[in-house]
């Protein structure tokens, strides 16, 4: 149902004003969503983000308009992003708080005939719950079963769909008899605005200390590289000095005439000489042997 003329220019206004008043969004996906779902992420996110849906040639005009009266805004570089089924989620907090957020609220989905397929699909090998009389069915399907105790069972898992196809009416009618919802379907993340950077969701998933981690091994590199060629770098020097450090404590250790008061710990472990043993005490002399008795 089309929006009156009063409500479009509601929507115009709200959606400039949420484009001033937040510095970072998220631009997500949400096909296969219902309004209940969508409800229940907007109490999940009250007071942390907001969320605006609409129709992509509505939210084009908009980011149009805004950049005409905000010349060199960089709002515009999401306009090629709008394709698809897409809303935004604003807010001025933590982007990972919220997508925590976003990324908990899915629900379990049954297939549907035409979907295409987020993820690829297999059904476990088992008792099906099927009687007999419905072998053709899993033969059209080119699916091994045997007979237990009145029921069909599927003798191996079945890779029955491969992420990206579109899903049969087959196919379908196999999950619902089976009783088995394959999907889940939420807020999809496809694109995050932040303060004039527009970059991939995924970027998200490093956290300070995947960034710590990764600078540390690049700083090593650095100083064994200035180090093996000899070239000082604010990397190396650290190392450079310890290594000198050792080499001047080597040779101050061998001297017996010269040391300096950073040696004089090493000197006090290096040269101490081991301690003489105590001398043992004196042996006290045997009594002489008492004179045999005159018979």
């Amino acid at each position: 149902m089309p929006l009156s003329p009063e409500r479009k220019k509601e929507y115009f206004i709200k959606m400039k004003e949420l484009l001033s008043e937040y510095k970072k969004f998220f631009m997500v996906e949400v096909d296969n969503v219902g309004s209940s779902q969508i409800q229940l992420t907007r109490q999940g996110l009250r007071g942390k983000a907001e969320i605006l849906m609409g129709k992509n040639t509505m939210m084009r005009k908009i980011v149009k308009e805004f950049c005409e009266e905000n010349p060199g805004s960089p709002i515009e570089q999401i306009d090629n992003h709008l394709k698809g089924n897409i809303g935004f989620v604003f807010t001025n907090g933590d982007l990972g708080e919220v997508r925590n957020v976003l990324e908990a609220n899915v629900r379990p989905a049954p297939a549907r005939v035409n979907a295409i397929a987020p993820i690829d699909v297999i059904v476990p090998k088992g008792p099906t719950g099927c009687d007999p009389g419905q072998t053709a069915f899993f033969q059209t399907l080119q699916i091994a079963t045997k007979i237990t105790k009145g029921q069909i069972e599927m003798t191996n898992d079945t890779h029955l769909i491969t992420a990206g196809d579109k899903v049969t009416a087959s196919q379908v009618a196999l999950l619902q008899k089976l009783n088995i919802n394959p999907f889940t379907y939420g807020f999809l993340l496809k694109v995050v605005y932040d303060n004039g950077s527009i970059f991939d969701a995924k970027v998200l998933d490093i956290t300070d200390e995947v960034l710590a981690a990764k600078f540390c091994e690049a700083l090593s590199v650095i100083a064994s590289l200035s180090l093996a060629i000899g070239y000082p770098t604010q990397a190396s020097v650290p190392h450079s000095i310890a290594n000198a450090f050792k080499a001047v404590l080597a040779v101050t250790v061998g001297l017996e005439s010269y040391s300096f008061p950073e040696a004089e710990p090493y000197r006090a472990i290096c040269c101490a000489k081991p301690a003489e043993p105590e001398p043992e005490p004196a042996a006290e002399p045997e009594p002489a042997p008492a004179a045999a008795s005159d018979y």
